[in-house]
């Protein structure tokens, strides 16, 4: 009697395989990042004297931390497959709703500030139903929704100070303890940090834990990486997706208080023009443009990065115009480095 014997393929199981511990860090969205901060970081301590004293380290850091708290809730709707582009203006509007309701019509300052953000969140509701009712690309429907916060920030400031900027906050009661939670300083180290760098490590921190550990996180990187799948397996599409849009704005009031309790006062451009510099900070940090992969850690990067370099060239004493430059640069060879660690790492895109 013959006995037959199973053939083992040469590879075996591929849901068996062992992957090497390098190959499996490369795997990592936002290691591109983490090695273009440490070569930035060398560069400029090298280079500078003033950036790594205790005074130098402080600016680049909380410059970093308000690019980085909104780079996190962006990337979070990039992974999910959506851009906004009326971030940036968010935190101005924000700052200057509870400006004008304190020192124009004496509102309470917590008053102010609880209505500004429900202000911000309905506006980011209004964003993502446009998105998932009608099918309009968010590109669009957030472009749309910056130039009206944009000319309602101008000339509504304008109609109500007859300036583009709101000032007086100092004066208001409560500004005192309210500069405590926004725009305080602890240290660390020796270093005086804003209050705003704990702020960022933090969303930081619970943004990668619902990713990467909770169902929503599921849901967000499924429906950004394949929709049509995502609803056939009865994810709820729709309140995710309104949600993440809920999420940029609640950022967006977020940094515009942070603003508004560290200088004062409020600009009516305050942020225009940021947007894009949240998204090239998602990509730095490895989110696709095209959704369903990125990491809440790596966007946090990215806008340490250009944290780095925008204080970094102001210590070197560079002309400004060359962060353009940069801008451009990084955000090329992001998308070259991600694509390539990608293919290295058998990650599809």
């Amino acid at each position: 009697m013959t006995t037959l014997t199973p053939v083992r393929s040469r590879t075996g199981d591929e849901r068996l395989a062992v992957t090497h511990p390098v190959k499996r860090l490369l795997r990592r969205p936002e290691m591109g990042a983490f090695i273009a901060a440490l070569v930035i970081f060398g560069y400029f301590s090298v280079s500078t004297a003033a950036f790594l004293t205790p005074a130098g380290a402080a600016t680049w850091l909380y410059s970093a931390s308000l690019f980085g708290i909104m780079a996190v809730a962006v990337a979070m709707l990039m992974i999910g497959g959506e851009f906004d582009l009326s971030a940036g203006a968010m935190t101005g509007t924000t700052g200057l709703l509870v400006g004008a309701f304190t020192t124009q019509w004496g509102m309470n300052l917590w008053l102010a500030m609880l209505l500004a953000l429900l202000i911000a969140l309905a506006v980011g509701a209004v964003n993502g139903l446009l998105v998932v009712k009608t099918g309009i690309p968010s590109f669009i429907v957030t472009l749309a929704t910056f130039f009206i916060l944009q000319g309602v920030n101008l000339a509504g400031t304008k109609l109500l100070t007859g300036q583009v900027a709101i000032q007086g906050m100092t004066l208001v009661p409560g500004f005192e303890a309210g500069k405590v939670i926004f725009g305080g300083v602890i240290p660390v180290f020796g270093l005086d940090l804003k209050v705003s760098v704990f702020w960022w490590i933090g969303l930081t921190a619970v943004t990668s834990w619902v990713l990467l550990r909770t169902r929503y996180g599921n849901w967000i990187f499924a429906i950004g990486g394949q929709l049509q799948s995502a609803m056939q397996t009865g994810i709820p599409v729709r309140r995710t997706r309104i949600g993440l849009f809920l999420g940029t704005a609640a950022a967006g009031w977020l940094v515009g208080m942070l603003s508004l309790f560290d200088v004062a006062t409020v600009q009516a451009t305050t942020g225009i023009g940021q947007e894009f510099i949240y998204i090239i900070c998602a990509v730095v940090g490895g989110c696709l443009l095209t959704g369903g992969y990125g990491s809440a850690i790596g966007a946090a990067l990215g806008a340490l990065i250009y944290g780095m370099i925008l204080q970094g060239i102001v210590f070197a004493q560079w002309d400004n115009n060359w962060l353009k430059a940069f801008l451009g640069g990084m955000l090329l060879l992001a998308v070259l480095v991600n694509l390539s660690v990608r293919r290295q790492a058998g990650v599809r895109a």
